[in-house]
């Protein structure tokens, strides 16, 4: 099941679930207005997600009428009459506009580093220690805190330059979604967008480099894990445009990558109590190259099969 946060004009958040033929079918209810809450009511009343939100389809009544703006005379014939779709939502926010949220509101959101060969090999190459490939070797993984909820932009969000950064860069990652118990619930796309420059300077201002306004994008869709058969055979792509160019392109498959996610979620929560809904980033192994720094006004594309594609504009902070 793929499940949507998504806002409507004069109505607010509303809970979504993603058909094959990408149409949104709305299954808000007072008790599940979003993705979090929607897990933690399946998690207390001890149903299934299916179940649940069938019997939600069933009980709540629709919205009134979707205004979506009348389409360009070119377009009129082709314009889809009847509720709306995901590329319908996939554009820039704006409350007058039906516009995709961060598909969870989550109270955390983790970060894991050094989780691919190839991130440890490049990054040691910036830096007169082994650090990294320490940390690449070792018996315990980078683990750190990344975002709070107002830190997060989902879709079409803008992403954040620090204005003591002139090396950001966007980190592409498969997120997960924790339950109880470190149970894991889902997966989505995230964007760890990091000052390296910050980071490389010193280890210890790593926080600098990883917490900011704009510095975590999420989305654009909440993947249950009963839709992905191996979440470590994936392969990601990244497209970082300016303008109408492509200045980089990069891909990578999970099947890379140096961690099993229960790993990481045993050293997460050793001793460190995690609300229900935390995500989780795994790691990147797609590099930009330290010449190819992000500018305001480029547009970072993350996809992989399945999951959709997580696009957002940056801006300088």
């Amino acid at each position: 099941m793929k499940l949507i946060q998504f806002h409507l004009p004069q109505v607010g958040k509303r809970l979504g679930i993603v058909t094959r033929e990408n149409d949104v079918i709305d299954v808000t209810s007072k008790e599940s207005p979003g993705v979090l809450e929607v897990l933690e009511l399946a998690y207390y009343e001890g149903i299934s997600l299916g179940v649940l939100l069938a019997d939600i389809q069933e009980q709540v009544a629709p919205p009134a009428p979707i205004q979506i703006p009348p389409p360009r005379e070119e377009e009129r014939d082709t314009a889809k009459k009847d509720g709306l779709t995901l590329q319908d939502l996939d554009v820039a926010p704006d409350e007058n506009v039906p516009h995709l949220l961060a598909p969870i509101d989550a109270p955390e959101v983790w970060g894991c580093g050094v989780t691919y060969k190839r991130s440890a090999d490049m990054r040691d190459d910036d830096s007169e220690q082994d650090i990294y490939s320490r940390i690449y070797h070792a018996d315990r993984p980078e683990i750190f805190f990344k975002a709070t909820p107002t830190r997060c932009v989902g879709p079409n969000g803008f992403i954040g330059i620090r204005s003591d950064s002139t090396l950001t860069a966007t980190e592409p990652e498969l997120a997960y979604v924790l339950g109880n118990d470190g149970e894991i619930v889902g997966y989505t796309l995230c964007n760890d967008v990091s000052a390296w420059d910050i980071e490389r300077d010193n280890p210890l201002y790593l926080p600098q480099s990883k917490i900011f306004y704009g510095c975590c994008a999420l989305g654009p869709m909440f993947v249950t894990t009963s839709e992905v058969d191996n979440p470590y055979d994936l392969d990601m792509r990244c497209t970082v445009l300016r303008g109408e160019d492509v200045i980089y392109a990069g891909s990578v498959n999970t099947s890379q990558i140096n961690w099993k996610f229960e790993q990481l979620t045993g050293f997460l929560m050793r001793d460190n109590p995690i609300p229900f809904g935390t995500v989780v980033s795994t790691g990147t192994g797609i590099i930009v190259p330290n010449e190819l720094p992000l500018a305001a006004g480029d547009v970072v594309e993350i996809e992989i099969d399945g999951f959709g594609t997580l696009s957002n504009p940056v801006k300088q902070l």
